[in-house]
């Protein structure tokens, strides 16, 4: 994030530029960060929520340090500096954001998960207190494509952006992937850089994402004995936790949105073991934030 560029008064104008002043020449200047905390013991409850605390108090006083660098150096002060574990540890944390993205909301959905609690998948709500509380407004999807159209021709948020970033954004050819359905909307059988089609490379972004989390999980097992034995079962029972989910991610997204593409799942792909009934049916009625 610190790292794009805003295009104010021209290229280069990253998001850090403006947050340290030098842009726009401001004396002072700060950043905050929002981050959602329990009454655990160590805060985030997952040991690695407190990845997430560090990187932002490093990043802070030192934008330019890498996400390699930070979980190096997070790493060695949370668990040990034995070679392996640092290197198995870094492959896993350096894939987990990205993994999350394909296996929650890829290539530029937002805002489809559960009211409230905002636990689990619920792309499919349209009765939250006003419009744009409903994932249905975020996403958009009907029978011809999927996505909000963000550009002149839809609601023009793009106006709001700098005249290089309005450029970048407002052809669907030229707006990167990640971001591609947060401003346009695409028609299924639109093809994508890879040469698949849009709904075909939704499925393959989903279904990576929890292949993905199924890596991040072998990887940690191969570390027992490496860790702590306490510290090493949380994280592998929270993996186990995480693999599950993903995969009702996965199969609630796609069955939702299936019912307007009218396409198959791959056949190279495992198959839903759930109708999209069953995970419409899912309540949960004691997840924080229900009040």
């Amino acid at each position: 994030m610190l790292e794009t560029d805003t295009y104010q008064g021209g290229k280069g104008a990253t998001v850090a530029r403006v947050i340290d002043g030098d842009l726009h020449h401001y004396p002072q200047t700060g950043i905050a960060g929002v981050a959602n905390i329990g009454n655990d013991r160590n805060w985030t409850g997952h040991p690695f929520g407190q990845a997430n605390w560090y990187a932002f108090g490093r990043l802070a006083w030192n934008y330019e340090l890498s996400p390699a660098q930070i979980a190096d150096e997070w790493i060695k002060q949370t668990f040990s500096c034995d070679t392996v574990l640092v290197a198995t540890t870094k492959k896993i944390m350096l894939s987990s954001y990205e993994a999350m993205v394909n296996y929650m909301t890829p290539l530029g959905l937002h805002h489809i998960m559960g009211t409230g609690h905002h636990y689990g998948p619920a792309p499919w709500i349209t009765n939250a207190g006003r419009p744009d509380w409903n994932p249905v407004y975020y996403h958009r999807a009907d029978t011809v494509g999927l996505g909000f159209d963000r550009t002149a021709s839809g609601s023009n948020a793009l106006a709001q952006y700098a005249p290089g970033m309005q450029q970048r954004f407002q052809d669907v050819h030229t707006t990167p992937e990640a971001f591609l359905l947060w401003f346009h909307h695409v028609p299924w059988n639109f093809k994508m850089k890879s040469g698949r089609t849009l709904w075909e490379e939704l499925c393959y972004r989903y279904y990576s994402g929890v292949a993905a989390a199924k890596t991040m999980q072998q990887q940690w097992n191969t570390l027992e004995g490496r860790v702590d034995k306490e510290r090493f079962k949380q994280v592998q029972m929270l993996l186990t936790i995480q693999v599950k989910e993903a995969t009702w991610w996965r199969n609630a997204c796609l069955l939702y949105f299936q019912t307007f593409s009218k396409m198959p799942i791959p056949g190279q792909y495992e198959q839903p073991d759930r109708t999209l009934e069953y995970y419409k049916g899912l309540h949960f009625p004691y997840a924080p934030g229900n009040g």
